[in-house]
Order: structure tokens, then C-alpha cells, then sequence
């Protein structure tokens, strides 16, 4: 089952990941899939899925009756496709090796009741580039926009259906205006500090398709760490039965 260069990560409550140096996840994700908070009768896609490390977690307590996680790579879509054979999850998690925005016909548009996405965070040209084509994929926008990943979630969406993204807060205008611009309205913002004295380095943002505009609600920052360098109790909670095995990757936040 498992390749040159890969590894099992257990995830808690016996579920377990394939990863590698190249698919692997950092604390985002798992921030991502608990401020996502879904429910045994969602139907999810995960856009930009990687390794499928969203739909994994999603499916270690009240697993939605279905979740697509979509990635364009193939060496991920297929890490996550055994991790799926391995957790004898194929009747709830369902792989796609594909080009986001080329997803009709491929997946049903205006079908599902939530989608989630952790985007690449770098504009294409802005920074040092990452080096090869996975990093490059995940953190530059060489493949998709943020523009590409909400006007598709808000097709694959069901009037009232949500999305849920992570990025940087100085693409925080960017995500507000172009969730407006395609008819998925901000309702929920959270900003993520790494410690209490440091800025936000992450925000987490849930928009509702077709939804009234305005009352954007902003939920306290929460604190990856306390000052000593260890979790908080609300990191504790996500990280839930994982905590046991979490490493120290918290390079995205």
C-alpha cells in the first residue's frame, strides 16, 4: 500500500493518512475542517484536497453521508484514494483526480451543502517561489485563483449551502468582495493568532450561498499556543484524540 517516501499519520479514532514529504498538512487544515463543522447529512467537496487529509478528519466522528475531495495532482489523488481503501471509506469519501475548474459534468453543480477550501496563498509571481510542482501547486496561485475556488464552490453549492476557506488576512478584502461578487454572502469570521502577542497570521471565512447580505459575524481570535509554547485548551479540543501523535507543523499559522 505504501510508496518510496511515504508514511502513515494516524489521525485519531483509528483513522489514518497516507503522507509523504511532498502530501503532507499543517495546522491549518485541521483548523479548517473544525471551523467547517460538518454534519452527518452534508454533502461536501474539498477543493484543492492534496492528500485528503479534510475529508479524513471529517470522517473520524459523524462522517457526512458523502464528501468529493477534489485535487489536480495525481500523486495526491492517489495517496488519498489508498488512504480512502486502507479506512474502508469508499462508501463515504469518493477521490477526484481534477482541474477545479473544469468540474462540469464531473461532480453535479448547485448539489451540495457544503464545501470547503484551503487555497494556495501566494498570488502567482508575489514571494520566492516554492520548489516543484507540489509546493508550487499549494502555496502559489499557478493552477487556481481564490476567484477560481469561490466562483466554483459557489456552483457546486445548494442555495443556503456553505463555504468554508482559510487564507492569509491580507487576502481577507480579496475573499469578502469575491464571495459577494458570486452570490455566497460573508457570514462568519474568525481571525487565528499563533501566540497572544503575535498578529493574526491566518483567518478562517464561512460564506452562505444566496444569503441576505450583511451580519457578518466575527467569532473571538483563537491562540494556537500560550506564551510557554504550549497548546491552549481550544487547541486541545481540535486536535481532539490526534493530539497524541500531533507533531509541532505549525508553520502555517
Amino acid at each position: 500500500m505504501l510508496r518510496k517516501g511515504e508514511r502513515l499519520e494516524p489521525l485519531g479514532n483509528g483513522v489514518e493518512i497516507i503522507v509523504s514529504d511532498e502530501f503532507h498538512f499543517t495546522t491549518d487544515t485541521i483548523l479548517l475542517s473544525d471551523f467547517a463543522k460538518s454534519r452527518k447529512s452534508d454533502k461536501v467537496v474539498d477543493l484543492c484536497t492534496g492528500c485528503g487529509i479534510i475529508p479524513l478528519l471529517m470522517s473520524r466522528e459523524n462522517c457526512p453521508r458523502e464528501i468529493h475531495g477534489v485535487e489536480i495532482l495525481s500523486q495526491g489523488a492517489d495517496m488519498m484514494s489508498r488512504s480512502v481503501e486502507h479506512n474502508s471509506l469508499k462508501e463515504n469519501i469518493f477521490p477526484l483526480c481534477a482541474d477545479l475548474k473544469e468540474l462540469k459534468g464531473k461532480l453535479p453543480f448547485g448539489y451540495f451543502t457544503l464545501v470547503t477550501c484551503n487555497p494556495p496563498y501566494k498570488l502567482s509571481g508575489a514571494g520566492i517561489k516554492s520548489t516543484g510542482d507540489e509546493a508550487l501547486t499549494a502555496r502559489h496561485e499557478e493552477m487556481c485563483t481564490l476567484e477560481d475556488v469561490i466562483s466554483v464552490g459557489a456552483k457546486l453549492l445548494q442555495f443556503s449551502g456553505r463555504l468554508c476557506i482559510c487564507q492569509r488576512p491580507e487576502r481577507l478584502t480579496d475573499a469578502l468582495l469575491l464571495m459577494r461578487k458570486h452570490d455566497v454572502e460573508p457570514k462568519r469570521l474568525r481571525l487565528v493568532q499563533g501566540k497572544l502577542s503575535k498578529a493574526p497570521k491566518l483567518f478562517l471565512l464561512e460564506g452562505k450561498r444566496g444569503s441576505k447580505q450583511g451580519f457578518l459575524n466575527v467569532e473571538p481570535t483563537l491562540i494556537i499556543e500560550n506564551e510557554g509554547g504550549s497548546f491552549t485548551e481550544e487547541m486541545l479540543r481540535i486536535y481532539g484524540s490526534y493530539k497524541d501523535n500531533a507533531g509541532r507543523d505549525t508553520n502555517g499559522v
